[in-house]
């Protein structure tokens, strides 16, 4: 898993967990499985908003979810949540996180705001200091000294959002790719991202 990867996965997790209500239904499911009604009835929360809740968790793999009878029931993952301990948190991992190229807090609260816990990003914000954060994040998918046809900058932007034309255009423009004539090759300038 890449330093990147680790830093999305890392975000998404504690984005799931940085919600006081999905806290509570943790704890609940660390003592017993519960419905969505049930634990809707417990938190005084409406029903679609506790499925909100769980979806969430679930994402992350904290919570799953069986069925029985008419009904899911949920369950509290622990080992999930030890084993995301150990892998993400573990001595020498968390200092590879830290120093990561251009990774400071604010680029760090951009992509939590703009990203979704596979790293796609969900909207464009209007804002041109935001904006180029993420340019820097997509840039990075391109390796310095490498050629790239057109079709393969779409495929490798196409991970990032559908708007592959916009991202293009958009990281040539404000300097972090170069392009040879009408689309003929790309390639990553070195002191991008």
């Amino acid at each position: 898993m890449s330093e990147q990867e680790q830093l999305t996965e890392l975000l998404a997790f504690f984005k799931a967990l940085a919600d006081e209500n999905r806290l509570k239904i943790l704890g609940l499911l660390t003592q017993k499985p519960y419905t969505v009604e049930k634990l809707a009835e417990a938190l005084g929360l409406g029903v679609s908003t506790t499925s909100h809740h769980l979806s969430k968790l679930s994402r992350v793999g904290l919570v799953s979810a069986r069925a029985e009878g008419h009904y899911y029931l949920y369950s509290f993952q622990a080992d999930v949540l030890k084993s995301m301990a150990q892998r993400l948190l573990h001595q020498e991992g968390l200092p590879k996180i830290s120093e990561q190229e251009g990774q400071d807090a604010f680029e760090q609260k951009v992509l939590a705001s703009f990203t979704d816990a596979e790293g796609r990003i969900t909207a464009f914000p209007h804002q041109e200091k935001k904006y180029l954060a993420l340019l820097r994040y997509v840039v990075r998918a391109f390796e310095p000294g490498v050629q790239y046809t057109e079709k393969q900058v779409n495929e490798i932007l196409s991970r990032y959002n559908e708007d592959t034309a916009l991202l293009r255009r958009n990281l040539v423009d404000y300097g972090f790719m170069g392009r040879q004539g009408g689309g003929g090759s790309y390639w990553r300038i070195e002191k991008a991202g």
